[in-house]
């Protein structure tokens, strides 16, 4: 008998629905919120209160893209974290409801976990075990996935992510939010010759704090002495910037290689999506003779079909979620 689970991603501001059969996607829907443009960032209260609007629409049109009826469902998935407060609470909440109303059973899903496992919905499908370099807009991480619950962070930010470094430099720059596809956009028209400081952090765990503020030092000196500089060289910033921050992901990726003797690895989270840091990883992969898994656009950003996924693992193994579970802002890997 197949298992026909529904799937909401809710984590932060993009409002998602899928359905997974048996592992496949059969419908992946993802309505985005553009309020928070005219903020240059995410405000948590803008996002909880559009996750109510475009929540229900969203699921309709998951189960209608699927062909399935609701009563047909074996499971309800949702994202119990990390992410924002209100955000988890309106996909949690519903799919409470949902599931009290069908009678079926609950699977909460971490949502950095679900990251990692979106190379499960589709061939080529990376063998066990293999390394993680998982970058989005508020994590940073390197990660032994050994199976598909069994996970170990060997390395991270201590600071910032490598999204917001991303996101900071656009707003220097005077870019739209988000920042990051518009940066890698004009980077392919520019030469990466303003040379920006590789931070010297021991081990595996990343830091992108200094990075911004060499950035801000540098644009205020340039403009200082030639005002339309970031206008003039808008694109060679860009290249610049992007190239600093996919050198230093690749090198901590490398080292943890080095350190594991993992030669399988794979890309995961929002950042992923960079087309620099995906062409980079394949340029590491052939140096090093590494077996490489860059996943779909698609399942880069946040998406429900990755939480389906991993909720079908979980439905296999028989690990349900309490109607009484409550939504986790900072949630752990390990949970």
């Amino acid at each position: 008998m197949s298992v026909l689970i529904l799937a909401i991603e809710s984590s932060c501001d993009d409002t998602s629905a899928a359905v997974v059969r048996d592992g496949v996607v059969l419908s992946n829907c993802v309505a985005s919120q553009e309020a928070h443009r005219l903020y240059g960032g995410v405000v948590p209260e803008v996002a909880s209160r559009a996750h109510q609007v475009h929540l229900i629409p969203v699921v309709d049109q998951a189960l209608k893209e699927a062909v399935i009826e609701k009563t047909a469902l074996s499971a309800i998935a949702f994202t119990r974290g990390p992410g924002l407060m209100g955000s988890l609470m309106v996909g949690v909440s519903f799919a409470k409801a949902m599931g009290l109303a069908l009678h079926i059973p609950l699977i909460d899903v971490n949502h950095m976990r679900a990251h990692i496992l979106a190379h499960f919905a589709e061939d080529p499908k990376p063998e066990f075990p293999f390394l993680s370099l998982t970058v989005s807009g508020g994590h940073t991480q390197l990660v032994v996935v050994r199976d598909f619950f069994e996970m170990t962070i060997i390395g991270q930010t201590i600071d910032d992510a490598a999204g917001e470094a991303f996101d900071k430099t656009g707003k220097l720059l005077g870019l739209d939010y988000p920042a990051g596809p518009l940066i890698d956009q004009l980077a392919q028209n520019g030469q990466p010759k303003f040379p920006f400081p590789e931070p010297k952090i021991e081990g595996l765990d990343f830091s992108f704090s200094g990075l911004k503020t060499s950035i801000l030092y540098f644009l205020r000196k340039q403009i200082k002495a030639q005002p339309d500089f970031i206008q003039e060289n808008l694109a060679d910033i860009c290249a610049s910037v992007q190239h600093r921050i996919i050198t230093i992901l690749l090198n901590k990726l490398e080292q943890a290689v080095a350190q594991t003797g993992i030669k399988r690895v794979a890309l995961a989270g929002g950042v992923s999506a960079n087309s620099a840091l995906r062409d980079g990883l394949k340029e590491r992969a052939l140096a090093n003779q590494w077996e490489a898994f860059v996943p779909k656009f698609a399942y880069c950003t946040d998406n429900a079909a990755m939480v389906g996924v991993t909720a079908y693992y979980k439905y296999l193994i028989g690990q349900f979620a309490a109607q009484d579970v409550a939504p986790s802002p900072r949630l752990s890997m390990t949970l």
